[in-house]
C-alpha cells in the first residue's frame, strides 16, 4: 500500500508514523509554572541528536483547541526544562502525569513522585528517574500546530545503580527503559543483545585513520 503524505489527513499521518517508527523513548519533562508549580508531562516525540553540542529534541503539539500545553508555555517563558527518563518502576506514574490537569496541579506530587531541585536550571527532577537531563533551550522551531524544541543538556544526574562499577556505561540489568510503540502500547528493554561488526570489517572502511607522519629534523 502507498500513502501520499501530501494528501493524507494529520491523524492518518500520525497513525502511520507512530506505528512504524518505534519504539520511541519517553521524556517525562518537568518544568516550573509562572506561579511556581511543578509540571510534569510525558513526551514520546523525543530523542537525543548530538553529543557536541549535547542536543535533545522535543516535539510538542498544541491542544485540540489550538492553545499551547503547559509544558510548552513554561519552556517558552523559562527557556529551561528537565528530561526524566522512564523505567518500569515509574511507568504508571508517567501515565498519570499525562492527564490534562489544571495548570496549578503539581503533577509529580499527584503521581507520588518525589523531586529535588535541579542543579543548573530552575526546575525539579524526579529522584526515582534512572537519568535526569537538565536542558536550556537552544532554539524553538514553530509550526502551526507543533513546536520543535532543541535543548542543550547542561547537567545529567544518573541514579547510581544504573551505571557499571567504573561509572562509564549503563548497567543493562538495571536500566531497562520504557518506550512507546503505538496507541497505548509500550515496550520495555528487558531483552538486550549485542551486534558487532565482523572481525575483518576495519579493512572495508572507506576512510582509514592514519597516524601523523614522523618529523624528520
Amino acid at each position: 500500500m502507498d500513502f501520499d503524505f501530501t494528501r493524507l489527513p494529520p491523524q492518518d499521518r500520525y497513525r502511520l508514523l507512530t506505528n512504524f517508527v518505534g519504539p520511541r523513548p519517553i521524556a517525562l519533562v518537568t518544568t516550573r509554572s509562572e506561579a511556581g508549580h511543578n509540571n510534569a508531562a510525558p513526551m514520546s516525540f523525543f530523542n537525543v541528536f548530538s553529543q557536541d553540542p549535547p542536543i535533545v529534541i522535543l516535539g510538542i503539539q498544541t491542544r485540540a483547541d489550538g492553545n499551547e500545553k503547559d509544558t510548552l508555555v513554561n519552556i517558552r517563558r523559562t527557556q529551561e526544562f528537565c528530561v526524566n527518563m522512564v523505567d518500569m518502576p515509574i511507568a504508571e506514574a508517567m501515565i498519570l502525569c499525562g492527564v490534562n490537569f489544571a495548570r496549578d496541579v503539581d503533577e509529580p506530587a499527584f503521581a507520588g513522585l518525589e523531586t529535588e531541585a535541579c542543579r543548573q536550571i530552575d526546575a525539579r527532577y524526579l529522584t526515582s528517574t534512572p537519568c535526569a537531563m537538565e536542558c536550556r533551550v537552544e532554539r524553538i522551531i514553530d509550526y502551526p500546530r507543533r513546536a520543535i524544541i532543541l535543548g542543550e543538556v547542561v547537567e545529567m544526574t544518573v541514579r547510581d545503580d544504573c551505571l557499571d562499577a567504573a561509572g562509564r556505561y549503563v548497567n543493562p540489568e538495571v536500566y531497562q527503559p520504557v518506550a512507546r510503540l503505538h496507541a497505548d502500547n509500550y515496550i520495555v528493554a528487558d531483552r538486550q543483545f549485542e551486534l558487532k561488526k565482523p572481525d575483518g570489517a576495519a579493512a572495508w572502511e572507506a576512510a582509514q585513520l592514519t597516524p601523523p607522519a614522523e618529523k624528520t629534523t
